[in-house]
């Protein structure tokens, strides 16, 4: 299957800037981080330390590698695997009514308690980090093209977070109007 290389680069730069914005409220916050994790309970606790440190140097990594073109299908597959990974433990955490706690997703400024659309939202993720590794059709890229995965990619960015707002900001406002 080819697919034009605009929408394959505006998947990959859509999905490391997620990754490396992700990485670096990990980074910026790591006391919660860790604490998000515990809060999981799906890690041993000798784990936690290495994990919490870990996983966000994984995730610069592969939003990195999904920049260069020779690394890209490998880093979309890890990408993918993220996210999968983090949908599956939303997953397992609300299989187990353990609804209230931080999902960890809108970083250290906004609490996010876990619900089903989270794994919506991560299935997107999933889609859009595989797109990000198929195999390009062979073309020419002008200036006209980078202008339009830069505008591809920015508007995806602005979809997410506006996405995200609503979704950390949909209790409080469920709340306001008395639901």
């Amino acid at each position: 299957m080819h697919i034009d290389p605009i929408l394959i680069i505006a998947s990959a730069i859509t999905v490391a800037v997620i990754l490396a914005s992700a990485a670096t409220h990990k980074l910026r916050a790591p006391a919660r981080f860790r604490k998000q994790l515990e809060d999981y309970q799906l890690l041993p606790q000798a784990l936690l330390k290495l994990v919490a440190r870990g996983l966000p140097l994984v995730e610069i990594g592969v939003a990195f590698a999904l920049l260069v073109p020779a690394s890209r299908p490998t880093a979309a597959l890890l990408a993918a695997a993220l996210l999968a990974l983090y949908a599956a433990a939303i997953g397992i955490n609300l299989w187990r009514g353990r609804a209230d706690i931080d999902c960890g997703c809108s970083g250290p400024d906004q609490a996010q308690p876990l619900r089903p659309v989270l794994l919506v939202r991560n299935s997107v993720l999933v889609m859009l980090a595989l797109a990000a590794g198929i195999a390009p059709q062979a073309r020419d890229l002008g200036l006209f093209d980078g202008f339009v995965v830069i505008a591809a990619s920015a508007v995806a960015l602005l979809i997410y977070a506006a996405a995200e707002g609503l979704l950390a900001n949909g209790p409080r406002l469920f709340k306001l109007i008395g639901r």
